[in-house]
């Protein structure tokens, strides 16, 4: 059987920043559970503590390390949001299906918080600052105005404030928005230190979280699944892949591989920046983004900027791709000209076909939940728990996001220049201000 190569870790400002992980302990032996699952992100993770909680033994497999994937590299930011916006879901589904997301968004963001809670996470620094959606012309302030009225009539939520340009061009130090809408739920983390955290929790509980243990295969034997690593196995009632972004690392999650298009998101870090220029600069000290296509974003961690977006195409990062997200940076912020960056660093985000998550069941042993279109911190730590609920005869909700099987990409050998073709028209029309 083949193995797959050896993963690196990614040299983030979050991994050089994180509180201190014990030392990875491989499979090595036949282990037995009730369940087991594939994948030590905030699905998985959340998904063990679930388990634990349901009087359940659990074992978590990972191929590398605790958070090594989206879980470790993404920007901190916690969201209520999905891709598609909830004025389109009640347009296409009806405003109590809207309704019902819109519910789910608050719960995931409110799952993050017990769980900071409960497991005494206090290192991942989580600040619940909102996040304000900047709009780069008129027409986008127009959609981002009719959500807030929408989540404002049809929810009775007035945690949406719209805000004119020169408040927001005050707050960001940027003059390259119209104005915006500031969404007050949901916050800043440090992701990596939030996943150890989640990690050690397991632990505590009484699970195991095997790393640098790739699953290879998995065979239905009676009422037991067998989940093979490199040198080791274990036997499980229950299976659940939580491989998001990362589900080809080996045929074990064959299954779910082609229900997500894996996106490059880079991300870089500013230098510590002069207390006079960081005056000038994201002066409440939440998240913010932008409402072009191929989505920027930036938020403050201690005295740095963090400057992220889409458009690093392919598997592998290029200096290009970086260089391009620093010029996008400077021209958003031209005081930042002669800021050094001192950390480069990218993961995949995971698209679906419909842009949300899916999560399901692939037959009575094996659940799944992936799927989260770059705002998954909160959502995957509710989905985590919820596909267990799922697994053991719950009626969890899950509104749009349930499948009665994983719903692949249709032509899926043609996503690589798929991908290119789409992004190359929207960086086209963000270019000329449609």
């Amino acid at each position: 059987m083949k193995l797959p190569p050896d993963l690196p870790l990614c040299p983030s400002l979050w991994r050089e920043t994180a509180s201190p992980a014990p030392a990875p302990v491989k499979l090595s032996r036949s282990e037995a559970a009730d369940i087991a699952i594939i994948g030590a992100g905030f699905t998985g993770l959340s998904a063990a503590l679930s388990a634990i909680e349901h009087g359940l033994s659990a074992i978590v497999l990972e191929a590398s390390e605790v958070g090594w994937g989206a879980s470790g590299r993404n920007g901190g930011v916690v969201s209520t949001k999905y891709r598609v916006s909830l004025s389109e879901i009640a347009a296409r589904h009806g405003v109590e299906t809207a309704r019902q997301m819109y519910r789910i968004g608050l719960d995931a963001v409110q799952c993050v918080e017990d769980n900071l809670q409960k497991y005494g996470i206090g290192d991942a620094d989580f600040a619940r600052t909102g996040n304000l959606r900047c709009a780069h012309n008129a027409r986008a302030l127009a959609k981002l105005v009719h959500e807030a009225e929408t989540a404002r009539v049809n929810f009775g939520d007035t945690g949406l404030i719209a805000l004119d340009a020169a408040t927001v061009r005050h707050e960001t130090g940027s003059s390259d928005y119209v104005g915006g809408v500031l969404t007050t739920h949901g916050g800043i983390i440090h992701p990596l230190n939030y996943a150890r955290g989640l990690a050690a929790a397991v632990r505590r509980g009484g699970g195991a979280i095997f790393e640098r243990s790739p699953v290879l295969s998995t065979a239905r034997e009676g009422d037991r699944t067998i989940v093979n690593t490199p040198e080791g196995q274990v036997a499980a009632r229950y299976v659940i892949l939580a491989t998001d972004g990362y589900s080809d690392i080996t045929q074990a999650t064959a299954a779910v591989r082609k229900t997500v298009i894996p996106f490059r998101s880079a991300i870089l870090a500013t230098a510590p920046l002069d207390p006079d220029l960081l005056a000038t600069v994201m002066r409440t000290g939440r998240s913010y983004s932008e409402t072009r296509r191929m989505m920027r974003w930036f938020r403050p961690w201690g005295s740095r900027m963090l400057f992220g977006g889409r458009g690093a195409f392919g598997r592998e990062d290029t200096k290009a791709a970086f260089d391009a997200l620093e010029t996008a940076m400077k021209k958003t912020f031209p005081q930042l000209e002669d800021v050094r960056i001192t950390h480069r660093w990218s993961g995949l985000v995971s698209m679906t076909l419909n842009s949300l998550p899916q999560v399901g069941k692939l037959d009575r042993h094996a659940g799944f939940a992936l799927g989260y279109n770059g705002a998954g911190i909160a959502m995957s730590s509710l989905m985590g728990r919820r596909v267990v609920d799922l697994l053991v005869g719950g009626t969890p909700e899950l509104g749009l996001m349930r499948r009665d099987r994983p719903a692949q990409i249709p032509l899926y050998s043609f996503r690589a220049p798929a991908v290119r073709v789409v992004a190359g028209v929207y960086q086209f029309l963000d270019r000329v201000g449609l």
